[in-house]
């Protein structure tokens, strides 16, 4: 990736596999509608943990400001991403199941006290959530995103 799209990454989605693109597509989609550059990367936290823990680091050391993880099954890439840094980490939990994605959001929530993850819904509606919940993370320091993203939510 060139040195200046590194830079202005605020927010990096990692998706647990490939399947998971579709609905995650939603978070980039908002996430471009508010005009809050990401970047979208596949790591598993256990099929690529070792990817997992680079992608966090160098996404530590080049301002990444929010982490969206989206993940189905076990789910765990939200807190494994939440173990390697300090910024805040929102996870998706995704259907992947039979048990149509809740034990992913039990996977995604049920996290160790001093570990946080934000969970928000399952499947697309967590997905534009995700976006729209980094975005106001980011518009705290930051007048004209939060000008956007009242502008979304109002209509």
């Amino acid at each position: 990736m060139p040195e200046s799209q590194k830079a202005t990454v605020r927010v990096l989605i990692l998706i647990g596999s490939e399947s998971d693109r579709t609905v995650m597509s939603k978070t980039v989609d908002t996430l471009n509608e508010l005009g809050v550059a990401s970047r979208l990367e596949v790591a598993s936290a256990h099929r690529t943990p070792e990817r997992v823990r680079e992608l966090v680091a160098s996404g530590d050391r080049d301002g990444v400001c929010v982490y969206i993880c989206a993940a189905g099954m076990a789910a765990h890439l939200a807190g494994t991403v939440a173990a390697h840094t300090t910024r805040p980490v929102i996870g998706v939990p995704l259907a992947g199941s039979t048990l149509f994605g809740f034990d992913s959001l039990l996977s995604t929530v049920q996290m160790p006290r001093g570990v946080p993850v934000a969970t928000v819904a399952i499947g697309e509606h967590g997905a534009v959530n995700a976006a729209i919940l980094a975005a106001q993370i980011l518009a705290v320091g930051d007048p004209a995103l939060a000008e956007r993203v009242a502008k979304r939510r109002a209509g």
